[in-house]
């Protein structure tokens, strides 16, 4: 998890690091024994410094927040770009798990991590439009959610077909991802699917985006005769 020397942490961080280990390769169900074993250190230990198994995972997810700040480094990319940049160092094998865990098993810092992706997509978005080499969209914030929505969705059935169990390496299987769907990603983003607009067309006529009263106002859960 870190280049710091085990010896050098103190009692608490040591407990964090081997709880964000059992976490990455067992699975959120590890236990407080197994992740004091693995520290080296009493379950009465564990949950002095840390209340309980969820005031353990609280901890972990916070450390994991900002191990991804920092690898992210302010720089925008794309959807996946960080996820691909941990597959590509074993040292990060673990954070890259349990992040990958974390979209799983949903909550705060999967909320948070989604936003921040998509934010981050939408900057480099922005950028690249700018450079000329991204088209402009008609709604810029809603076309980065789904470029994360996709990317990390396609990501997740891959990890839930493959069993995502104790065995399972994370940074393989991410770039088994990357192989078999960068491809296809890329031919749709570039040449698009559809042979002419009509489609596109006819949704704006009808959500009433082209200006015309088809459709203007209509909301969530309207329905037409």
């Amino acid at each position: 998890m870190s280049s710091t020397a085990a010896s050098d942490l103190t009692a608490r961080a040591r407990i964090r690091d081997a709880a964000i280990e059992c976490f990455a390769r067992r699975g959120f169900g590890a236990t407080v024994r197994a992740i004091a074993g693995h520290a080296g250190v009493s379950p009465g230990l564990v949950i002095h410094h840390f209340g309980s198994k969820a005031g353990l995972r609280r901890a972990c997810d916070e450390h994991v927040s900002g191990l991804v700040s920092a690898l992210e480094g302010g720089e925008a990319s794309g959807a996946d770009g960080f996820l691909v940049h941990l597959a590509a160092v074993d040292e990060y094998a673990d954070l890259l798990a349990y992040v990958l865990r974390t979209f799983q098993d949903g909550g705060p810092l999967a909320a948070g991590l989604y936003e921040r992706m998509v934010a981050d997509t939408a900057r480099y978005f922005e950028r690249e439009v700018r450079a000329g080499t991204v088209k402009p969209s008609r709604d810029p914030g809603g076309r980065a959610r789904f470029a994360v929505a996709s990317a990390l969705g396609s990501l997740l059935v891959l990890i839930t077909l493959d069993g995502g169990d104790g065995d399972t390496d994370y940074g393989a299987l991410l770039r088994r991802w990357t192989a078999g769907f960068m491809l296809p990603a890329l031919e749709l983003y570039t040449d698009g699917v559809f042979a002419d607009s009509s489609a596109f067309d006819a949704f704006l006529r009808h959500t009433g985006a082209d200006g015309t009263a088809d459709g203007a106002g209509d909301g969530p859960g309207t329905t037409h005769p």
